[in-house]
C-alpha cells in the first residue's frame, strides 16, 4: 500500500516558515471500509512522533461533511485537536484548488462536524459548545505541580470579585484550564508529570493549558501532555485555545471578546493563536498555516 503525506505548519509567523506546531496528514481512505487499520494509524503516528498526525478519507456524510478525519497522538486517538482541525481544512482546500475562494471546509471526526472557514492562509474552526467541571485538587497542589507558589494562580483582568480557579473544560476535548498572574509566572513553570497527574485526576495522559492574560487580552500559554509517561510541551494547542474561551464563559468573562494567544516559545517553536467569542457565545480559534510539501509511504 502506498499513501501520500502532506506536511504542514499550524499557528505559525509569517517571518519564520518553521514556527507554529507541524503537522501530517497522510490521505487514505478511513471510513467506510478502510484500507488502513486502526492499529496501522496508531503506528504511523508513532514514526512519525509528532503531537498528532492526521488519516484524511472521503466522506460518506454528503453534504453534511466535506471529508473524514481521525486524528492520532504517538500514543492514542483523538476525539478532537485544533492544529489538527486548521491544517487539514486548508488541505483540502488546496487540494481541491479552492483556496483563493475563501471556502468554508467542514471535517467529520470523533468530536463531530468541525467548519473551518478559509481566508488566504488564515484558517478559523467553530469550537463546540463547552461543557465545564471542577477539578478535585486545591490550589497549592496545582501551584506545586507547576513548580509555582499558590499566590502566583488567579487573574486580575475578570470583572471584580470573580474567583479564578482551574477548571476542566471540554470543547471536543478535555482539557485543565489554569490561570496565573504574570507572564512571568507562565515562564518561570517547571511542571512535574506525577503531580500534574495527581491534580488531573490520576489520568496518564495530563493535558493542562497554563496561561496568563492582560487586561488587553495580551495571552502567554504553555501546554502540557505526556506521551509514555514523559511530558512534553506542544508549540500551539487549539484545542486549548478553544477550552480557554469556556474557561473565561465559565468565569463570566465579557462578550463579544477577541484576544491573542502567544506560544511556543519554550520550544523554540514562536506560534500565534486567535481566539474570539462573539456574542451568541460562540467560540472561534484560528490562525495562519503553511504547506511545506509532501512525500509517499509505502507499508
Amino acid at each position: 500500500m502506498k499513501f501520500t503525506y502532506h506536511l504542514l505548519n499550524v499557528f505559525g509567523r509569517e517571518s519564520d516558515p518553521f514556527s507554529g506546531n507541524p503537522l501530517c496528514v497522510v490521505e487514505c481512505v478511513v471510513e467506510p471500509g478502510p484500507v488502513i487499520s486502526d492499529a496501522q494509524m496508531q503506528a504511523i503516528a508513532r514514526q512519525f512522533n509528532l503531537s498528532e498526525t492526521v488519516f484524511l478519507g472521503e466522506s460518506d456524510a454528503g453534504n453534511a461533511a466535506d471529508a473524514d478525519v481521525r486524528i492520532f497522538t504517538p500514543e492514542s486517538e483523538l476525539p478532537f485537536a485544533g492544529h489538527p482541525t486548521l491544517g487539514t481544512a486548508f488541505l483540502v482546500a488546496r487540494l481541491r484548488g479552492a483556496l483563493g475562494m475563501d471556502p468554508e471546509i467542514r471535517l467529520r471526526m470523533k468530536a463531530g462536524i468541525i467548519p473551518v472557514q478559509i481566508a488566504g492562509n488564515l484558517c478559523t474552526l467553530t469550537a463546540k459548545a463547552p461543557v465545564s467541571r471542577l477539578p478535585y485538587a486545591d490550589d497549592a497542589a496545582f501551584a506545586a505541580a507547576f513548580g509555582l507558589n499558590p499566590a502566583d494562580l488567579g487573574t486580575d483582568v475578570l470583572p471584580t470579585g470573580t474567583v479564578c480557579k482551574p477548571l476542566w473544560i471540554h470543547t471536543g476535548t478535555a482539557q485543565l484550564i489554569v490561570p496565573v498572574k504574570t507572564e512571568e509566572a507562565v515562564r518561570r513553570a517547571t511542571p512535574d508529570y506525577a503531580r500534574l497527574a495527581a491534580v488531573s485526576g490520576g489520568h496518564a495522559n495530563v493535558h493542562t493549558l497554563l496561561f496568563h492574560m492582560t487586561s488587553t487580552h495580551k495571552i502567554t500559554a504553555r501546554f502540557f501532555f505526556a506521551v509514555q509517561g514523559a511530558l512534553r510541551e506542544d508549540p500551539a494547542t487549539g484545542s486549548a485555545c478553544a477550552n480557554l474561551g469556556g474557561w473565561l464563559l465559565a468565569h463570566g468573562g465579557t462578550v463579544p471578546f477577541s484576544g491573542e494567544v502567544s506560544q511556543g516559545e519554550a520550544v523554540h517553536r514562536p506560534s500565534t493563536l486567535h481566539l474570539n467569542i462573539d456574542a451568541q457565545r460562540l467560540i472561534r480559534v484560528g490562525g495562519s498555516v503553511r504547506y511545506l510539501g509532501k512525500g509517499e509511504m509505502q507499508l
